[in-house]
């Protein structure tokens, strides 16, 4: 029996989560799933999506966001709440479509939990964040996800023991899929070398950056704090900060520029807005850095390197813990310690032996536990037993 799956998603750009969800939806099998998604706003995901014919609307309901913090804003946030949730109940009756699973894709959407009680169907929430802080965020939506979903699914183990750690839920509710990148178009084939002469980058150079968006823990900071001293040390080496900011909050790339203009050596330091060629990038690198100061749940971009067969160095904590195994496939260094991501920076890209061994390692390890075919499987599993 066809069962019809409601996504909701907090946003329509691609990032890892939006990149994740078309992964997943693209890929179901259509004769036992109808995935029908609804988006906040437009964007790059819908367009993707609806090219690859999958059933896309926009409605405009809230999104989970600090600017609800404070009194003015739980009351904006409450009346659009139930309007758009409202909205969304009544286009779906408008189609007679029959949702038997809801689908929430991230924390910052909360209309699933209406729509479950209003619709009397199924709750799946799939936990891409480790939240932590305000801390009572965290134990509110822990206790609503706790209560609410059917089944919650995160996408590491580091997401599943803060989760625990809450006591708003309990184990046996939460369910680990590995998120999973698609290797055919995530591989050391990539095309890459127009790079090259559109960056004006020497063939000789070595190459190390940091993918994702500016926002306030993701780290560019502190990965120019330790990476440019390498400057002086590797002639040959250029620094690269690859992503956007939040609409309304572009002022943090601003304050990212004006920090590059200042540097001595700011012509080997590059900043890139978020671009769609991110495979041809990361085949561009030598290295990737994820300088997350909080734990990342599973970075995508890490999965995208591994694919390329590149090596990855991070911050010991979150969900990089368990992609990247350290001296085997890339290196951990201690959170926040830019001098020790400094040194394992230096290591890797001081031995090119180094960094073809540990890029062979990591398509390896990418193959292993972060396919796009297991993660469709996985959460076709589910959708059957839900």
């Amino acid at each position: 029996m066809m069962k019809n799956i409601l996504y909701l998603h907090a946003g329509a750009e691609m990032y890892g989560a939006d990149k994740i969800l078309l992964e997943l939806v693209t890929g179901l099998d259509k004769t036992k799933f109808n995935p029908i998604v609804i988006l906040p706003n437009e964007g790059i995901l819908k367009e993707k999506l609806q090219k690859k014919g999958i059933n896309t609307y926009v409605i405009n309901y809230p999104i989970l966001r600090r600017k609800y913090f404070n009194l003015k804003g739980i009351i904006n946030y409450s009346v659009d709440y139930f309007k758009y949730s409202r909205r969304i109940i009544d286009f779906l009756n408008k189609r007679k479509l029959k949702i038997d699973i809801i689908h929430v894709n991230t924390t910052a959407v909360l209309e699933g939990i209406y729509l479950k009680k209003k619709l009397n169907t199924k709750l799946l929430w799939h936990v891409h964040e480790i939240i932590i802080n305000p801390k009572f965020v965290f134990k509110t939506i822990s206790w609503l996800i706790g209560k609410y979903a059917d089944k919650c699914v995160v996408v590491s183990k580091a997401v599943k023991i803060h989760l625990l750690k809450s006591n708003n839920i309990e184990s046996g509710k939460i369910e680990i899929i590995y998120n999973g990148v698609d290797s055919n178009k995530f591989s050391s084939n990539v095309e890459n070398r127009y790079l090259f002469k559109e960056l004006n980058i020497p063939r000789n150079s070595i190459r190390v950056g940091v993918i994702g968006r500016i926002n306030a823990w993701k780290g560019q900071d502190d990965f120019l704090d330790a990476a440019i001293p390498l400057l002086d040390i590797h002639p040959t080496l250029y620094l690269f900060i690859i992503g956007s900011a939040f609409s309304g909050q572009e002022w943090r790339v601003s304050a990212l520029k004006k920090r590059i203009k200042k540097e001595q050596n700011n012509s080997r330091i590059i900043y890139l807005p978020f671009r769609e060629d991110v495979a041809a990038i990361q085949n561009f690198l030598n290295l990737l850095v994820l300088p997350s100061i909080n734990p990342d749940p599973l970075p995508t971009v890490v999965l995208e390197a591994m694919a390329c067969g590149k090596p990855v160095v991070g911050y010991a904590h979150g969900g990089v813990t368990e992609m990247v195994s350290d001296n085997y496939n890339g290196l951990l260094a201690e959170p926040r310690d830019t001098v020790d991501l400094r040194l394992k920076i230096s290591s890797i890209i001081s031995s090119p032996q180094k960094i073809a061994k540990l890029g062979i390692n990591s398509k390896k390890r990418q193959l292993k536990y972060f396919s796009v075919e297991s993660l469709i499987m996985n959460f076709e599993s589910i959708y059957d037993r839900i």
